[in-house]
C-alpha cells in the first residue's frame, strides 16, 4: 500500500501554479495538464466543454471495464483573487510556496488538492490495470465556481458521464465522510412608490420604508426557519445580502431593491420554498407601494447514505488512516454532487483535505500531512475494492 508518495506534492504545486480563475473560466491550460499526464500514466482521456463556453474544458480519465464503476470528481476552476485580496497574501498566490508544513496559493485546498490526491491514486493504480475488478474514473471539472451549470451539468445531462456505483466528490472535509450540503435559492425583491421632492416627503409613496417592512418580514422568517432541522447540516436560513435604492437625500425614492440567499436543508422542495416566499412577500402590508419577488436561482440540495458496502468499506479506510470517527457529517457549502445524483446507483460522499474556511480567501492552504492522509485513504479504498491484489 502507499504510505508518502514524493509525487503527490509537486504534482499538487503543479496544478497550483496554473491559474485557472473563474470567471473568467478559462480551464484550457491546467485541462491539458491533466489529459496529458493521466494519459501518459495509460488512461483513456477525452477533453470536452460546452459549445456555450469552448474554453470551458473538463477532463474525463478512464481505465478498467465493468462494474463497479467508481468515480473520483474534483473541479479545475477556482475564484479570481480579488483586487483587495491580493495585498493580504504573503506569498504569491500561483507560487505554491511551501511553508511550515502547508502548500499556499489560490486554489491550493479548493480544489486542486483533492484533485492531485485523486490523480495521483489513479496513476499508481494504472499498471495494475490488467487486474482491476471494475471501472475507475476521474473527472476533472470546470465551471463549479459558477454553480456547475456548463460544467459537471452540462456534462452529465450530455451522456458523457456513466452510471456510477460509488462516487467521491472532492472538497474539503478534513478528510471525514460527508453526506450531505445544503441549496440555495437566491431571489430579488422589489419595492415600487412614487418620487417627490422630500420637501413634502407625505405626497410621494418612499419605497425603501415599504423595503424595510419586507426586510423585517423576512427577518422573522429566518427566525422562523430554525425550527426546521437536518441532522447534518443544520437549519434553513433567509439572508438578504444586496440593498439598493434611492439617488439622494431630498428625493423620495420610487424603487428598492433586495437580493436574498435562501439555503435550503436536503428535503425542502425547491418549488414549495419559492411559492413560500412569494406568499411572505404578498402578505407584506406596504400601503400604497407595490412589493414584487423574483428572479429565481435555484442551486439544489445534496442529500446520500453510506449503507452501501463500496460506502461501508470507504468509512473503514478513513476509520484505519485517522482512528476516529469518519463521519457521516454534513459540508456546508454547495459542490458538484448535486449535478451527479442521477448518476449514482449506489451512493455519492463528499471527501477531502483541509476546511472550506480557507478557500475562497488570502493565504489558502492545505496541510501537506493531512493531505497524504487523502492519498493514503484512496488508495487503500481502491486496492480494497477492485483491484486483484494476487495479480499485483
Amino acid at each position: 500500500m502507499m504510505r508518502d508518495d514524493a509525487a503527490l506534492i509537486p504534482l499538487l504545486q503543479a496544478l497550483v501554479r496554473i491559474p485557472s480563475p473563474n470567471p473568467p473560466g478559462d480551464t484550457r491550460a491546467i485541462a491539458a495538464f491533466i489529459a496529458e499526464t493521466m494519459q501518459t500514466a495509460g488512461y483513456h482521456v477525452q477533453m470536452l466543454a460546452p459549445p456555450q463556453k469552448p474554453e470551458a474544458v473538463n477532463v474525463i480519465a478512464s481505465i478498467g471495464q465493468g462494474a463497479p464503476v467508481i468515480m473520483l470528481h474534483a473541479h479545475i476552476d477556482t475564484v479570481p483573487i480579488a483586487a483587495d485580496e491580493a495585498q493580504h497574501w504573503h506569498v504569491d498566490p500561483y507560487a505554491a510556496t511551501i511553508e511550515d508544513g502547508r502548500v499556499y496559493g489560490k486554489g491550493s485546498v479548493d480544489d486542486k488538492a483533492p484533485l492531485a490526491a485523486m490523480m495521483r491514486t489513479l496513476i499508481l493504480a494504472a499498471p495494475h490495470a490488467e487486474n482491476l475488478n471494475g471501472t475507475l474514473i476521474l473527472v476533472a471539472a470546470a465551471e463549479e465556481e459558477v454553480g456547475g451549470q456548463l460544467g459537471t451539468r452540462w456534462l452529465s445531462q450530455n451522456g458523457h458521464l456513466p452510471h456510477c456505483d460509488f462516487i467521491i466528490v472532492g472538497e474539503q472535509t478534513h478528510n471525514r465522510v460527508a453526506t450531505a450540503h445544503k441549496g440555495v435559492i437566491r431571489a430579488t425583491v422589489k419595492a415600487t412608490g412614487r418620487s417627490v421632492h422630500a420637501t413634502n416627503p407625505d405626497r410621494g409613496i418612499n419605497a425603501i420604508t415599504a423595503m424595510a417592512k419586507a426586510i423585517l418580514a423576512l427577518e422573522t422568517y429566518h427566525r422562523d426557519l430554525a425550527q426546521r432541522v437536518h441532522p447534518l447540516v443544520g437549519v434553513p436560513t433567509c439572508n438578504v445580502g444586496v440593498i439598493r435604492g434611492g439617488s439622494t437625500a431630498n428625493a423620495v425614492p420610487d424603487s428598492c431593491t433586495i437580493e436574498l440567499d435562501r439555503r435550503m436543508i436536503p428535503g425542502e422542495d425547491p418549488a414549495q420554498v419559492q411559492r413560500e416566499m412569494q406568499g411572505l412577500i404578498a402578505q407584506v402590508e406596504v400601503g400604497a407601494a407595490q412589493l414584487s419577488i423574483g428572479d429565481f436561482l435555484v442551486s439544489n440540495w445534496f442529500n446520500s447514505t453510506v449503507n452501501t458496502p463500496l460506502a461501508q468499506q470507504f468509512l473503514a479506510c478513513v476509520r484505519q488512516e485517522l482512528a476516529a470517527d469518519p463521519g457521516p457529517i454534513g459540508y456546508l457549502p454547495g459542490s458538484d454532487a448535486k449535478h451527479l445524483t442521477e448518476l449514482v446507483r449506489g451512493e455519492m460522499i463528499i471527501f477531502g483535505p483541509g476546511s472550506y474556511e480557507v478557500a475562497h480567501a488570502f493565504d489558502e492552504f492545505v496541510a501537506i500531512a493531512e493531505l497524504h492522509a487523502t492519498a493514503h485513504i484512496l488508495n487503500a479504498f481502491i486496492q480494497q475494492t477492485i483491484m486483484d491484489r494476487k495479480g499485483m
